[in-house]
């Protein structure tokens, strides 16, 4: 395989989610074997550098909850924003992970205590969340940036770039509210 194809097979999410976070179908994940989520932070569950939690993410982490495993995992080095996060979600966290760095990733999974296969990472971003993810063994899900009203953030350019660029590398884009993880 070249390299090329080594890095687009590294890059490709297991699922692109047509919406933010809230559109992703917990009965999807659960009945492909899904039983723990690891969450980015900062515009998947939060707008960038904004102490709002969209009511959306507050119902949809409840409805998940009862079912799924849950850890915070993000880059940002922000104690408050990322501690305010998991006080509100009531959820466990690691911040400053350096993702796609598998260090952190490797204590969170020891922590929910389930193996990668079934473990989804969930974020925004391909170079971080899904990179870190897919090194991992992870099923990784690609949302769109959330904006502070729950919709998708207009403000997504380095989001479509990525796109772009998983385009221009051959991967196959298909967008779902109901991921199913692709085989890699």
């Amino acid at each position: 395989m070249s390299s090329l194809g080594r890095l687009a097979q590294w890059l490709q999410p297991g699922a692109i989610v047509t919406g933010p976070i809230t559109a992703i179908d917990p009965q999807a994940l659960w009945s492909q074997g899904i039983r723990g989520l690891v969450l980015d932070v900062d515009r998947t569950l939060a707008p960038r550098r904004q102490l709002i939690l969209p009511e959306t993410v507050r119902r949809w982490v409840a409805q998940v909850r009862p079912q799924f495993k849950m850890h915070l995992l993000s880059n940002n080095p922000n104690r408050r924003r990322i501690i305010w996060v998991a006080k509100e979600l009531d959820l466990p966290y690691c911040l400053a992970a350096r993702k796609p760095s598998r260090c952190r990733l490797r204590q969170v999974l020891k922590t929910i205590d389930l193996p990668p296969a079934q473990v989804a990472m969930v974020g925004d971003r391909l170079f971080t969340d899904v990179l870190a993810g897919n090194r991992m063994g992870m099923v990784s899900l690609m949302v769109k940036p959330i904006a502070s009203d729950g919709q998708p953030s207009r403000q997504d350019r380095l989001y479509r770039m990525e796109l772009g660029l998983l385009r221009a590398l051959g991967c196959p884009i298909s967008s779902s509210n109901d991921p199913v993880p692709t085989d890699r």
